[in-house]
C-alpha cells in the first residue's frame, strides 16, 4: 500500500504561540514514542524563525528545509519546513504588519499542496487578523478564505461551515464573524437548512456517524417562548427544522440554548447547530478547551485548527499547551484517512 501524503501545517501568526505548539507537537511525536499517534507533517514557514523560537524555548530540535514530497521521510528525525518566499520578522509577542504577506502565502501554498495531492490535509496555526488586514486580506477569517481558495464559496456550491469538535461536544455556528447586533437581521431559514445539511453530510462521510442527530438551538432566551421573547425562533428556525426533517435529517428544535449543553442533553445529539458564534464556541471551549478542534466542513479537503488564538502574552515563554494543536493534527489524520 502506498504511503499516505503528509499533513501541511501553516505557520500562522509567527509572533504568537503557533510556532511554539508546532515545535512542541513534533517533539511530542518523535521523542515520546507517539509517532503512531501523530502523522507526519511539515510546516510551510521559515527555518530561521523556527530555529530562533526553538532556542528561546530551550528546545534542541533539528529543523530541515524540505520539499513537501520528501517530508514524511524527514519527519522522524527532523522537523521539515517548506520555506516561504516572503520574509517573516515578528518576534514573540510583537506582531508586525509586513508578516501578513508571508502568512497569506503559507495558507495559499497549503491549499495548492492539498489540491494537488502533495498533502492530504491542512492544519492551520492561529492567525492575527490585523496583520492580515494590513497586508490586504479581505476575509473575515480563515474559514472564508479557505473556501474561496477551494472554489466552494462565494459563487460555489457550498457555504463554509465551521465546526468546533471536542471529546464531549460538536458545535456549529450558523452565523460566524459578525457583531451580535447583526445576527437577527442576517439569520434566515435557507442558511440554517444549508449549514445543517452540510454538517449532517460531513458527519456521515468523514466522522462515520450513519444517522446523525442534530440539535438546533433557538436564538432568543427560552427559544423565544412561542414568540413572547422574539419572533425569529418561530418564523425562521422552526421552519428550517421542519424542512430538515422532511429531507430525512434527524433534527430537533428550536431548543433553549441554556439547557442544551449539560451532559444528559448532550447524550441526545451528535452536533449542536447554534445561531451565532459565542452560542456555539463558549460551551465547546468551556467543556474541552485543550482538546477541541476547529474543523471546516463543506470543503473538498480536510482542514483543522487548534481552537485557541495567538496568545501573544505567552508566546516564546514555554507556557503554551500544545494539546489542541496535537488534537488538530490527529483529527486531520483521522478525517483524511476516511474521506
Amino acid at each position: 500500500m502506498a504511503e499516505k501524503p503528509p499533513i501541511a501545517v501553516t505557520i500562522g501568526e509567527p509572533a504568537g504561540i503557533g510556532p511554539d505548539v508546532i515545535l512542541a507537537s513534533w517533539t511530542r511525536a518523535t521523542r515520546s514514542g507517539q509517532t503512531n499517534e501523530i502523522a507526519p507533517f511539515y510546516v510551510i514557514g521559515c527555518v530561521r524563525l523556527l530555529q530562533s523560537r526553538a532556542r528561546s524555548l530551550g528546545l534542541d530540535i533539528p529543523i530541515t528545509p524540505a520539499n513537501a514530497s520528501g517530508a514524511s521521510e524527514i519527519f522522524p528525525h527532523s522537523l521539515p519546513v517548506v520555506p516561504l518566499q516572503a520574509p517573516l520578522d515578528g518576534e514573540p509577542g510583537l506582531p508586525v504588519a509586513s508578516d501578513g504577506v508571508a502568512i497569506i502565502e503559507s495558507i495559499k501554498t497549503a491549499v495548492e499542496h492539498v489540491q494537488t495531492g502533495i498533502a492530504r490535509a491542512i492544519v492551520t496555526a492561529p492567525i492575527h487578523k490585523k496583520s492580515l488586514y494590513d497586508a490586504g486580506f479581505s476575509h473575515p477569517g480563515h474559514t472564508e478564505f479557505l473556501a474561496e481558495l477551494s472554489g466552494t464559496w462565494p459563487g460555489g456550491p457550498f457555504k463554509p461551515v465551521m465546526m468546533l469538535a471536542g471529546p464531549r461536544l460538536r458545535a456549529v455556528p450558523v452565523t460566524i464573524h459578525m457583531p451580535l447586533a447583526d445576527v437577527s437581521k442576517s439569520l434566515n431559514t435557507g442558511d440554517i437548512i444549508e449549514i445543517a445539511t452540510i454538517t449532517a453530510d460531513n458527519l456521515i462521510s468523514r466522522f462515520g456517524i450513519a444517522n446523525p442527530r442534530l440539535a438546533i438551538s433557538g436564538l432568543n432566551p427560552h427559544a423565544g417562548e412561542d414568540g413572547a421573547m422574539g419572533s425569529e425562533d418561530v418564523t425562521i428556525i422552526k421552519p428550517a427544522v421542519a424542512a430538515l426533517n422532511a429531507a430525512g435529517i434527524d433534527a430537533t428544535g428550536p431548543l433553549p440554548a441554556d439547557t442544551m449543553f449539560h451532559q444528559r442533553a448532550r447524550n441526545t445529539f451528535d452536533v449542536a447547530i447554534c445561531m451565532y458564534h459565542d452560542q456555539a464556541l463558549i460551551p465547546a471551549k468551556a467543556l474541552d478547551f485543550d482538546r477541541t478542534v476547529n474543523v471546516t466542513l463543506g470543503l473538498p479537503f480536510v482542514r483543522t485548527s487548534p481552537d485557541h488564538g495567538t496568545a501573544f502574552d505567552i508566546a516564546g515563554s514555554g507556557r503554551a499547551d500544545p494539546s489542541s494543536m496535537i488534537a488538530a493534527l490527529q483529527m486531520a489524520d483521522q478525517l483524511s484517512s476516511t474521506s
